[in-house]
């Protein structure tokens, strides 16, 4: 049976970074994806026309290529605060009343970016079982430059519960990744292909296969016979 899946990201690559082979993998049994941008580029917050063009054109790129709906909620980038949830909320439950994901996958909520960190409790104001019975289960991504950059405190960690195994994925997850080619750099910079495909090494070495993602489960309801 098919799933509706709906995947978060603060800026588009997070999504790719965090969970593209799984993303692969669920467009390849069928499953109905969308995707939903907290944030945008602006010519007044600084960003050329090319720019902004070149972003839009990603975005349909990796869209296309996942087969994946798309909403933007169009937040100037790095400028998410507590104060935008107010606003921010409403905007994520209207597209999630609209997809009904069984499945979300999300930004960490400990991340070094504030935008991630914002959007992640707007999204998890609207997993709440009595407003949205129609989730079953939450996963919460990482994400290179941001995810490890995080305070080295104990409440700030990325604790994985789940892998999924992405050896025959991971390479159309690098190839999607370099669709964002103005986010990748030469290693030692963390977004490098080199780096994505270390983490995904490392997280396959884990569980025991070649390459992996992991996710730390936030939510999972199941209700069937044990």
């Amino acid at each position: 049976m098919c799933e509706s899946v709906l995947v978060v990201s603060a800026h588009p690559d997070d999504e790719i970074l965090g969970a593209g082979g799984t993303l692969v993998r669920h467009r390849e049994v069928g499953d109905k994806l969308s995707w939903l941008i907290a944030t945008d580029l602006f010519e007044r917050h600084g960003f050329s026309p090319e720019r902004i063009a070149s972003r839009q054109n990603e975005i349909a790129m990796v869209a296309n290529q996942l087969s994946m709906d798309t909403y933007q909620l169009d937040y100037p980038t790095m400028t998410l605060t507590s104060e935008d949830l107010v606003d921010l909320v409403p905007k994520v439950s209207e597209v999630v009343n609209k997809v009904k994901p069984s499945k979300i996958y999300l930004v960490n909520r400990s991340d070094a970016h504030s935008d991630h960190r914002v959007l992640f409790d707007a999204v998890m104001a609207c997993t709440k079982s009595f407003r949205y019975p129609f989730i079953r289960e939450v996963f919460m991504y990482e994400c290179l430059s941001e995810t490890e950059f995080a305070p080295p405190l104990a409440e700030k960690a990325f604790i994985p519960h789940c892998y999924v195994d992405i050896s025959e994925q991971i390479d159309e997850k690098l190839e999607l990744m370099r669709i964002y080619e103005s986010e990748l750099g030469s290693h030692p910079f963390p977004r490098s292909i080199r780096n994505i495909k270390a983490l995904a090494t490392f997280r396959g070495a884990s569980c025991g296969v070649e390459y992996a993602e992991a996710f730390q489960i936030l939510k999972s309801y199941r209700f069937e016979k044990l």
